[in-house]
């Protein structure tokens, strides 16, 4: 087998985390598409932002 770059771990990651979130979200009964398991998540920098202009 050849030798996986980083980068490829790294999307591997990101991509299992995401449909991993939506499988939970589904056991716990909520109603969720294959789509959103695909979809891009906010930064850590985006959800900052966004809750500090709410909490001002």
């Amino acid at each position: 087998m050849g030798i996986i770059s980083l980068e490829t771990k790294k999307a591997y990651a990101a991509r299992t985390r995401r449909s991993n979130y939506a499988a939970s979200l589904r056991l716990e009964g909520f109603k969720v598409t294959f789509s959103d398991g695909e979809c891009k998540m906010p930064t850590r920098e985006e959800v900052l932002k966004t809750f500090t202009k709410t909490r001002t």
